[in-house]
């Protein structure tokens, strides 16, 4: 399941679904196999990462104009559904309920791309 990240441009909604909602969702197609491409929770899940990484990157820019970003990523950030899924995973599971799928992406692209002096 590839779940690319989008570029700032990119017009999605997303990021407020839980991370267990997400990932008991990825859980389930992935048990799909190939077939998992043709749901319309494979959509989606697709478009709550990307809606995700697009609010974080609108996030940046204000952080960026304040001269405090919370990460300095490139212009387009490599992610795959395996690091999507291994940063969703990373919450333990009392508090994956409470952090949202837009939390995790922030989480992610901080621990990825620290600013130089951190």
């Amino acid at each position: 399941m590839l779940l690319a990240l989008a570029p700032a441009g990119a017009s999605a909604q997303g990021g407020a679904m839980s991370v267990a909602t997400f990932l008991a969702k990825a859980d389930a197609l992935r048990a799909k196999g190939p077939f998992a491409l043709m749901s319309s929770d494979y959509k989606l899940l697709k478009a709550e990462v990307t809606g995700a990484a697009q609010a974080y990157r609108v996030r940046l820019k204000g952080e960026q104009a304040a001269g405090r970003p919370s990460s300095c990523p490139p212009a387009r950030a490599p992610f795959n559904s395996d690091d999507v899924m291994a940063q969703m995973r990373s919450y333990p599971p009392t508090h994956r309920a409470q952090t949202s799928v837009a939390t995790a992406v922030a989480d992610l692209f901080v621990a990825r791309y620290p600013c130089g002096g951190r």
